[in-house]
């Protein structure tokens, strides 16, 4: 099974598919995955490519994108706006020369 990998582009814009993906399969995987692209009207690499984004972003999103209510940004506020605490260790730490140096 082959996969076309492109990256996300506003819609209407169609860029031109220049990677490849391949991927091994057992019959009933890609069973499942016909069944479904039936079911969505689309085709199998547009579905997995579709398919794979999302679950990429899902587990870049704490990596990237931080997403907070109004109670959790007063609270982010909050704590971003007290003084830095003074940590004697931390500072011991920092002053003794670097091991790799």
């Amino acid at each position: 099974m082959v996969v076309a990998l492109t990256s996300a582009k506003p819609q209407g814009h169609r860029p031109a598919k220049t990677s490849r993906i391949e991927l091994r399969d057992t019959e009933d995987d890609r069973d499942l995955l016909d069944r479904a692209t039936t079911a969505l009207g689309t085709d199998r690499s547009s579905f997995l490519l579709a398919q794979g984004r999302l679950a990429a972003q899902r587990v870049l999103a704490d990596r990237d994108v931080f997403l907070l209510d109004s109670d959790g940004q007063q609270e982010w506020e909050r704590i971003n706006s007290r003084p830095a605490r003074s940590l004697p260790g931390l500072e011991r730490l920092l002053e003794r020369p670097s091991p790799f140096g």
